[in-house]
């Protein structure tokens, strides 16, 4: 079992959602690997909180947070205007950096956060957690596979209708759907799609939302030789889709984030076929019977880590010099999208 020397001393800036309940409680079920020996929020009741939970020390200030010598890792948590800004002052301060998404509010930002991680050699990596999701692992292992054939089209649906009316609809806070929920799907796409880069299409929509930001984001992704990828991040579909549709030449691949469904077929088993210049027999369409072969997948059944393969990964390359898993070039990518699907919204502005 690893000792006190080998733990990673974590501080985490704001106790939100995803500071409170998605980075303590991660970290909070690897106590071999991590302690969180510090905090950083301007809400006291929250800092008590951690205080109660975790024995560590408390900051309102992020200056101050950063001076504290007994933390190796940083987790900014903090509203997404302000990652970019504490990101780069933990690097210069010497510390590792987990960023939440998004990376930045613009690309130029996220440009800065790599420059300066490169300059001082201090770690800097973000929390795209989603490349964990099971069933994200499972939809690329399938489409690796073959079976289905050359992928065509990759269709991700993330719909609900429902109102928001949180800061993160707000603009002068980095909000809206495209910053929120854009940065875990895109990514997603992005490993899909592969290594060129995508011509974009992106129309977003202020709908329901109380704030002044987009709460319906459509973007296709394309390019040759790759698969075209139909994202749709909406609060106003009221009939929602699954999450996952992928279509191939040999196949198909159906599902939500807890079960998965393919159905695929092997091109030898088809009779040998040539085009008929002369009419079909009794005037009917081109018909066959397709030897499918299917196969199911259930959440409950998978044996993956999930969120938690992240922290688990990070150790490895703090601890044991493993290679980054989610480099910060790769999240960039992210940012790449998410500027051009904004430069794309105003040009079409009156």
């Amino acid at each position: 079992m690893p000792g006190d020397k080998d733990l990673i001393k974590v501080g985490i800036a704001g106790l939100g959602r995803s500071g409170w309940n998605i980075h303590a409680q991660l970290l909070q079920s690897l106590p071999d690997m991590y302690k969180i020996v510090s905090v950083c929020d301007p809400d006291e009741s929250r800092r008590e909180e951690a205080f109660n939970k975790f024995s560590c020390d408390t900051y309102t200030n992020f200056e101050d947070f950063l001076k504290n010598k007994e933390v190796e890792l940083v987790i900014v948590a903090t509203p997404n205007h302000l990652h970019s800004t504490h990101s780069i002052k933990a690097l210069e301060a010497g510390k590792a950096v987990v960023c939440e998404k998004p990376m930045a509010t613009n690309l130029d930002d996220a440009d800065n956060m790599i420059r300066v991680a490169k300059e001082t050699g201090s770690l800097l990596t973000v929390f795209q957690n989603r490349r964990y999701s099971p069933d994200f692992l499972k939809v690329r292992q399938v489409i690796q596979s073959g079976k289905l054939g050359r992928i065509v089209m990759i269709k991700m649906a993330y719909h609900s209708f429902s109102r928001r009316w949180d800061w993160q609809t707000l603009k002068e806070f980095g909000g809206g759907t495209l910053n929120n929920t854009g940065p875990h799907p895109i990514d997603q796409a992005l490993q899909l799609f592969g290594e060129k880069e995508p011509e974009i299409f992106c129309d977003l929509k202020k709908t329901l939302t109380l704030g002044d930001a987009e709460d319906h984001v459509k973007i296709i992704m394309r390019a040759q030789d790759a698969p075209m990828i139909d994202l749709e991040i909406t609060s106003a579909c009221a009939y929602p889709q699954k999450k996952w549709l992928v279509m191939g030449t040999q196949g198909g691949l159906k599902g939500t984030m807890n079960t998965l469904q393919w159905k695929y077929f092997n091109p030898e088993d088809l009779p040998r076929r040539k085009v008929e210049r002369r009419p079909t027999p009794d005037r009917s369409y081109n018909q066959e019977k397709i030897p499918w072969k299917e196969e199911f997948w259930d959440i409950h059944q998978d044996k993956s880590p999930g969120q938690l393969g992240f922290y688990l990964d990070l150790y490895k390359t703090m601890r044991k010099g493993a290679s980054l898993s989610i480099t910060p070039e790769s999240a960039r990518r992210v940012m790449w999208v998410i500027e051009k699907c904004h430069q794309l919204a105003n040009r079409r502005k009156p």
